[in-house]
């Protein structure tokens, strides 16, 4: 069995069907989120449709904003709305009644009109809850409509891995170059150094052995940057593994972000060099670049 892959978060996916005296259509679409969002909007009397759609939403996806809509209209009405007589003549019955009580109550209510009455609930949807579509029909397409759903954000994620891969290589290439450079510099630095010694040693007496050469380890320690290129290193091979593997790992490539940008942080702090700044700043710009695209990954 292969490797599943990453997923984007981004997909958008659409269905029609329709049984007896009734059409549909499907809408879902989502986005990137921090956990799993869920949010279906679904027809009057179809509520028991909400409990299998949510289970099944949660065993195919981790994380993402998703809205699933679900549109259910008269078959050869084109969406228009229906009286209900049934539901009409009850709701002119409450109403009436209501009247009469603030009357004799000494309410004085403002006169109801046509819309107040057409949007009472059930008046102009004009469906018999009876008749409507069964659950498992529905669902058999809901399941369809989620696995097309799936495929797009697959294919997304595949996209996004080519992206990501890329990155990761200039990266690569970046840490090396910097490399070389420290080691270019720490040359030049050594010379500088040692003439800034023999200027302080011609002006002074006396100078501690101990005193000079613990201010001499501490300038070291400040431009050593060999920590932070072998933490680049490993921080790059794990993101490479994590999309190896695929799977809803966006959560841990996020994590690794933050971890490339304080290395390069660091590594900018300590260069003391023209060369190795603009290295560690195009190292900064790639790793924003790419923590653009993880943020789409579930």
């Amino acid at each position: 069995m292969g490797k599943s892959g990453l997923a984007s978060m981004t997909a958008y996916a659409s269905a029609e069907g329709g049984a007896g005296a009734f059409t549909w259509s499907w809408e879902m679409r989502g986005v990137n989120g921090r956990g799993l969002d869920l949010r279906l909007r679904l027809p009057d009397g179809l509520g028991a449709l909400e409990a299998p759609l949510r289970k099944a939403l949660q065993t195919a996806l981790t994380r993402g904003n998703v809205q699933l809509g679900l549109r259910l209209s008269r078959a050869g009405t084109d969406g228009a709305l229906a009286l209900d007589d049934s539901a009409l003549n009850k709701a002119l019955a409450a109403l009436s009644e209501v009247e009469a009580r603030a009357r004799a109550a000494g309410v004085d209510l403002a006169p109801s009109r046509a819309a107040d009455v057409l949007g009472l609930r059930g008046v102009m949807d004009g469906a018999d809850t009876g008749a409507l579509p069964e659950v498992g029909a529905l669902m058999t397409e809901a399941d369809a409509l989620i696995a097309a759903f799936v495929a797009m954000r697959c294919s997304e994620g595949a996209a996004l891995e080519t992206v990501m891969l890329g990155q990761l290589e200039r990266m690569a290439e970046l840490t090396e170059q910097a490399a070389t450079t420290a080691e270019a510099r720490a040359a030049g630095q050594g010379a500088r150094l040692r003439s800034q010694i023999a200027a302080v040693l011609e002006t002074t007496e006396a100078v501690e052995e101990a005193r000079l050469a613990q201010e001499l380890a501490l300038i070291a320690v400040k431009a050593d940057i060999t920590e932070e290129l072998d933490r680049l290193r490993a921080h790059i091979q794990a993101a490479r593994d994590l999309i190896a593997g695929g799977g809803p790992v966006g959560r841990k490539l996020d994590f690794l972000m933050q971890e490339f940008n304080r290395e390069a942080n660091t590594l900018c702090s300590k260069a003391q060099d023209a060369a190795l700044t603009a290295i560690g700043l195009d190292l900064k710009l790639t790793i924003d670049q790419m923590r653009e695209q993880v943020q789409n990954v579930e």
